[in-house]
């Protein structure tokens, strides 16, 4: 007989314990279809941590849970992305749902005959979502204010942050790309050029095109068509950005450069990239806003760091969104750097300027205190998840969901959450297992959070059964083949959808 390897040993071990198990072992016991997933993509079962409670109504309004399922789930683990549960809750409740960032803008100058003759500060509080349409509301404001024109600089305040946290890091050394854009009080548009490309309906070229729109920026677009699969499109194009320096920033030409190979089946293909500092953005950005709204400069504006004057006189306030949109945006789509400036405002606000991380941690964990939840291995480094370094047990993390169902926040946090075939960072996952409900008139649901690192995949979220329970789950895999693991998380989705273990079992 040929000799097994040790792991697949250890899975059909844990396979038959799971068979012969009795009622109160199941609670230490991997579904089948889990560990037979997890042997198959060799990933050992000890690497992945796993916490279901399902979620039980009462009349005081509070939720209490009872647990279903535990299986390493004390264990500290790296939670990647999911970490961003953790700090969107906690922004919800300390900072409230209708919370708004401001962006003040100041003058050392006077507007006479529609013109303002001075520098416009710009000091920021770390709005995350400070986009084209965000600014263009901004350039209206300032044109009620009788302003047409600007003889004045761009002076740009960010000491609402501590400087190290502006630093450019990365865990990967893709700088470049827009999921390690650094936090910035005046982050515009995330940094980052988005483009879209695409074969034209009329000819046989590739249209480019690109938000957020800059003064000064050129396409010089050398694509050539092919006839090939869309599959690994951007591995056939190389992109450069050149600046052609004048004088200064506001006079600097820059040229967006494509050539290669581009696949005529290929339809509103996204290329995002981040090349260009955030002053320079940042510039060129307000300076394309202000002249699309019907606004003039005396000179182009250079754009330059700096502090508001005590001098200077207030001009606007402008606000950004409710925090509710933001989260939204966070926990859908698992933006980064909207997630590490979420954790800084709440420094900025509950501790003071400049915003650090040490001390958005201190007002996550006394927020964590006040609710009577312990968590004493949490390891937060930036609250977005992105870090090799920030940890926290898949218990603790489903405690988490556990409180948040009877928070007043309860429903919009519920409601920012990716549902499974539909939206977000779920939107293709569970497709086939959904199908199986299509004729049910109460559909079940799954609205997960994700998480992926090179060696990470994680979830964490709720279930609601074809039976009408809430579950609330969370499996973190930390495994050099974690990559091979969605399949393993996806089983264990399906187990819950399915009700889970049966009534016999689960008591």
């Amino acid at each position: 007989m040929s000799l097994l390897k040790p792991l697949k040993i250890l899975t059909l071990l844990l396979v038959c314990q799971l068979a012969h198990a009795a009622p109160d072992q199941m609670l230490h016991s991997l579904p089948k279809a889990v560990l037979t997933s997890l042997e198959k993509n060799q990933i050992s079962p000890e690497a992945m941590g796993v916490s279901v409670m399902e979620i039980l109504k009462t009349g005081s309004g509070k939720s209490e849970a009872r647990a279903v399922l535990d299986w390493n789930a004390s264990k500290p683990m790296n939670p990647a992305s999911t970490m961003k549960l953790l700090t969107t809750l906690t922004s919800l409740e300390v900072l409230g749902p209708g919370y708004r960032w401001r962006t003040n803008l100041y003058t050392d100058g006077l507007i006479r005959q529609g013109v303002l003759k001075g520098n416009l500060y710009l000091q920021g509080s770390g709005d995350p979502k400070l986009i084209p349409e965000e600014l263009a509301k901004m350039m209206q404001a300032l044109q009620n204010l009788g302003i047409q024109k600007i003889d004045g600089n761009l002076i740009f305040d960010r000491s609402a942050y501590a400087k190290d946290v502006m630093e450019q890091q990365s865990i990967d050394g893709e700088e470049s790309r827009a999921y390690n854009v650094s936090p910035d009080p005046l982050l515009y548009s995330f940094r980052t050029l988005s483009f879209t490309l695409s074969k034209s309906r009329t000819a046989d070229f590739i249209d480019v095109s690109y938000t957020p729109t800059l003064s000064q920026l050129t396409i010089n677009n050398q694509l050539r068509l092919v006839n090939q699969s869309c599959d690994n499109w951007k591995k056939r194009i190389a992109f450069d950005l050149i600046g052609n320096n004048k004088q200064n920033i506001g006079e600097k030409i820059l040229t967006a450069n494509f050539n290669g190979y581009f696949p005529a089946t290929c339809t509103n293909a996204a290329y995002n990239v981040v090349a260009i500092d955030a002053n320079t953005f940042l510039t060129k950005g307000f300076s394309a806003a202000w002249e699309q709204s019907g606004g003039t400069w005396a000179q182009a504006p250079d754009g330059e760091d700096g502090t508001v004057p005590v001098s200077a006189r207030p001009l606007l306030q402008f606000e950004g969104i409710k925090l509710t949109d933001d989260v939204q945006d966070i926990n859908k789509f698992s933006n980064n750097v909207m997630a590490r400036q979420v954790l800084l405002t709440l420094a900025l606000e509950k501790v003071g300027k400049p915003a650090s991380v040490e001390n958005g941690d201190l007002v996550i964990r006394s927020w964590l205190k006040k609710m009577n939840l312990q968590f004493p291995e949490l390891v937060i480094e930036n609250g977005a998840g992105l870090s090799r370094n920030e940890a926290i047990t898949p218990e603790h993390m489903n405690q988490l969901l556990v409180l948040a169902r009877s928070l007043p926040t309860g429903d919009i946090f519920y409601n920012s959450l990716p549902i499974a075939g539909v939206d977000g960072t779920m939107r293709n996952r569970l497709l086939v297992q959904l199908r199986k409900f299509l004729h049910l008139q109460k559909k079940p649901e799954a609205r997960i959070k994700t998480g992926s690192l090179s060696d990470v995949r994680s979830i964490s979220g709720y279930v609601v059964s074809k039976s009408g329970k809430i579950y609330a789950v969370t499996a973190f895999i930390n495994d050099p083949n974690a990559n091979r693991g969605i399949e393993a998380q996806d089983q264990l989705l399906s187990w819950l959808l399915e009700d889970g273990p049966e009534p016999k079992q689960a008591r």
